[in-house]
């Protein structure tokens, strides 16, 4: 199967070419903007009518190469096609970050060690840090459209990067994990030795309750400054719990090594059952990013020669390990405590559920055999 990862590549452009590159970028970002205003009042998505509408203004007006002008179209068009399918309002699309669509081999591509970018003055050729990159310079990786950004005063060349990796087989597997997934713990693993593993997330619950705090505050006041802090922290405390996800996702992955089989719940629909949680406390159930632990864990696991499935998640955290014995009185979440009411085993209910993700792991293996 096919495995796709974005490789955020940093360029290192003289002063002429960062002139050029913010150039490209200001135009390119106001002729998506002049077509969007175009889409919002037309409601046109077709790009061949847009084409009519648009090409020649884009190209004279805001001076854009052919390549460009194309470009800034399908942009939009994939930004208000992505509106319509999650369901939101109709509403004016607007484009403020500085960036810029790059198609492979068309816009950009990689000539003896140096990229080549399109411009509106033609192609520059700037080199690039290949630190802790290397991997995807080895001729295997296919490179995708990417993004051109300037952020910070620095560019960046954010690329999908995409190849081909065997999946690991049922039959291949030598050991089988269980990962429970919290708030107290961010995870709590268990293998077939029996040897629990415990990732704590009482620190982070303290801090993303900082940040709601925060966010709160300046939410009442409600100035422009505000507004633009508040757009400042939400992006700060994004790239910390990616940060944080993506640690434990490569701890587990690193400790377990090849041909383990990793089962984790299926929290798809956690938003779905805030009913039950205390209001005070549903900011941090509803925005704690386990589905990107469960997505950096898959394909961090697919490239070691692992496999990650996902389950239903109910009573796993209610079944006793030992005697099988469900009821919802098992766990008091209060104390983060499992005691079976039937032959008194004890002990931490994300310890439990996590054993009982292995069992499950167990018999999936043991099904996937047999029918074979």
């Amino acid at each position: 199967m096919d495995i796709t990862i974005t490789a955020k590549i940093k360029i290192n452009p003289t002063y002429e070419q960062m002139d050029l590159l913010r150039t490209t970028l200001d135009a390119y970002r106001s002729g998506c903007n002049f077509v969007s205003d175009l889409v919002f009042g037309t409601k046109q998505l077709a790009q061949a009518k847009l084409h009519k509408m648009t090409y020649e203004s884009l190209r004279s007006r805001f001076s854009l190469r052919s390549q460009m002008a194309q470009s800034v179209m399908k942009t939009v068009i994939a930004r208000y096609q992505s509106l319509k399918s999650n369901g939101h309002d109709w509403t004016r699309v607007q484009f403020k970050k500085s960036e810029y669509d790059l198609v492979w081999n068309r816009d950009y591509s990689l000539i003896k060690g140096l990229f080549s970018i399109n411009t509106l003055s033609g192609r520059i050729k700037v080199p690039f840090e290949t630190k802790g990159m290397e991997q995807y310079f080895d001729g295997i990786w296919s490179f995708g459209t990417a993004k051109l950004v300037n952020k910070y005063g620095k560019f960046f060349l954010h690329i999908p990067m995409t190849k081909e990796i065997k999946e690991a087989s049922e039959h291949t597997i030598r050991q089988v994990v269980g990962i429970d997934m919290g708030i107290n713990f961010v995870a709590v693993s268990y293998d077939s030795h029996g040897k629990p593993l415990f990732f704590n997330g009482r620190s982070i619950k303290n801090k993303r309750s900082k940040y709601k705090h925060l966010r709160k505050q300046l939410q009442q006041l409600g100035t422009a400054s505000s507004r633009r802090k508040l757009k400042r922290i939400g992006g700060r405390e994004n790239r910390w719990m990616a940060d944080v996800n993506h640690q434990v996702s490569k701890a587990l992955v690193k400790r377990y090594g090849a041909n383990t089989l990793f089962v984790v719940e299926d929290l798809t629909d956690i938003r779905n059952v805030t009913e039950r949680v205390r209001i005070k406390n549903r900011y941090e159930t509803v925005s704690w990013a386990f589905y990107q632990l469960r997505t950096m864990l898959e394909y961090k696991a697919l490239m070691s020669g692992s496999k990650v499935i996902a389950v239903d998640p109910r009573y796993t955290s209610q079944t006793c390990p030992k005697c099988g014995h469900t009821e919802k009185e098992n766990r008091n979440k209060k104390k983060h405590m499992f005691s079976c009411k039937t032959c008194r085993y004890t002990s931490n209910d994300d310890r439990i559920g996590a054993m009982n993700l292995q069992r499950k792991g167990i018999e999936y293996i043991a099904e996937v055999t047999t029918q074979a």
